[in-house]
């Protein structure tokens, strides 16, 4: 029925009507995405209509309190992102201020990256391009489509994913530390000390394990690991009031890790380096350049 009551075509598409359809997908509400863009709900639900209308489909259905996407719609946010992006590239010029770029900047990241380098960042956006929002989605391990398909503009990562066509900066290179809970326990000093004792570990996907596990396992190094979380902002909890030991990246003493204590590794163990990482269409960009140059000059910082 609605594919006969078509009254607008692709021409009648604007970066208002894009935003629309990200907004509220990625909200889930109506309610939620006129907060994000600012207009009532009465302006969102009349440009969704609109919207419906182009597209000949409904794009968001009622489910229980909320509402869902039609495969539909979640196809379509995928080309909604890379239009925007386009958009964007058309009216900026070489004369790049950031104090105007108005955009949602979208970064994978995991909680160790997330924490370490985007709070600092988020406080230069304020200061210099405060149009600017960053949206943070889990980078999980990267895949090429992130990048190809616009599901974010830049991951930060150890792993960057292989493809001719991404682009990538090493950031810094950490060094893996134990933590331990000193109320509770020493310092394990030897291979004997830490390969005893039981271990709490990060998994953020199953059956994959983080790069150091991976790599000690190769090398016949067997720990007794009693605890499995999703991301390292679980470790503490488990370290603290018991005698476990959690082998994570050095810079989360500074972080998620204050307050445990921490010793080098009683065995060889590989250093982690961090990357930022985009798609090769992005390279030549005045805005992503300057994101990216921020990024990086916020690095010595965060290392001390």
């Amino acid at each position: 029925m609605m594919q006969h009551m078509r009254k607008f075509d692709h021409s009648d598409l604007d970066g208002h009507l894009l935003q629309l359809l990200i907004a509220i997908l990625e909200t889930g509400s109506i309610t939620r995405a006129a907060q994000r863009l600012g207009v009532t709900q009465s302006a969102v639900s009349h440009l969704l209509n609109k919207l419906r209308t182009i597209t000949g489909d409904a794009l968001f259905v009622k489910s229980g309190r909320g509402i869902v996407a039609t495969a539909r719609a979640e196809a379509l946010v995928l080309e909604a992102r890379k239009l925007l992006t386009s958009m964007e590239h058309f009216v900026q010029s070489e004369q790049f201020d950031p104090a105007y770029w108005k955009t949602s900047f979208t970064i994978a990241a995991n909680d160790f990256q997330r924490d370490v380098l985007l709070p600092p960042l988020i406080t230069r956006l304020q200061s210099d391009a405060p149009g600017v929002t960053l949206r943070i989605i889990p980078s999980g391990v990267p895949t090429l489509d992130m990048l190809r398909l616009e599901q974010c503009q830049m991951i930060i990562s150890p792993r960057p994913p292989d493809g001719t066509d991404i682009m990538q900066k090493r950031l810094f290179e950490d060094t893996y530390r134990v933590f331990y809970d000193a109320v509770q326990r020493t310092a394990p000093v030897s291979p004997e000390e830490y390969l005893a004792a039981e271990h709490v570990t990060v998994m953020y996907e199953p059956q994959r394990m983080l790069d150091l596990d991976q790599w000690m396992t190769a090398r016949g190094v067997q720990r007794h690991f009693r605890v499995l979380v999703p991301g390292f902002a679980g470790l503490p909890s488990f370290i603290t009031g018991s005698t476990m030991l959690a082998t994570a990246p050095g810079l989360l003493r500074l972080h998620l890790m204050r307050g445990l204590a921490s010793t080098e590794v009683p065995l060889p163990c590989p250093g982690m380096p961090m990357y930022m990482i985009w798609h090769m269409r992005h390279q030549n960009n005045p805005a992503h350049r300057w994101l990216r140059e921020q990024l990086l000059a916020l690095v010595p910082a965060v290392l001390t």
